[in-house]
């Protein structure tokens, strides 16, 4: 879907975005791209918990909830034991604004039609949160103790990935 291809292109204009707020791709940058990351598949999943009409894709959203409602928790948490004061994600950053626009869409869909668009979202979702960790985020990070701990939680996302495509391929 369109929105889907927005979001993977917004996410992959990562560095580009940090420039225009008047920096590089730094740690409080990507710590505030994370959360922020976070925090809207949070959003995502729960609108689907309750409109999803398969059975799978409901149990799949509350996986992603927890998922990343646990990862961002820890994220923060190192955050605050580093001492990174995460860099606040603009509210015109492309994938805020897309994230507003894709969860409008989604509430405008019911059934098997919000299914796979939920489900062709988290695949183009995540494969962009892979990409940038892979290309942009991990080539980045200073601290060595944020670096492992983005690697640490990589795995999981290129589960969800899977999780999506075989979700999709179901319906």
């Amino acid at each position: 879907m369109r929105f889907s291809l927005l979001a993977a292109a917004a996410l992959l204009a990562l560095p580009v975005s940090a420039r225009a707020q008047g920096g590089t791709l730094t740690d409080p940058v990507i710590v505030g791209i994370f959360d922020a990351a976070n925090t809207w598949d949070i959003g995502t999943g729960g609108l689907a918990r309750t409109k999803a009409g398969h059975k799978d894709v409901k149990a799949f959203a509350r996986m992603l909830v927890d998922a990343h409602t646990a990862v961002r928790k820890q994220g923060r948490a190192l955050a605050g034991k580093l001492g990174v004061t995460p860099v606040p994600v603009a509210r015109d950053f492309a994938l805020a604004v897309d994230y507003t626009d894709t969860m409008k869409k989604l509430e405008g869909l019911s059934g098997t039609a919000f299914d796979r668009a939920f489900l062709e979202h988290e695949i183009a979702y995540h494969q962009a949160v892979i990409d940038a960790v892979t290309k942009q985020f991990l080539p980045a990070i200073k601290n060595a103790e944020l670096k492992t701990f983005v690697e640490s939680v990589a795995p999981a996302f290129v589960a969800h990935l899977q999780g999506a495509k075989e979700l999709l391929a179901k319906l």
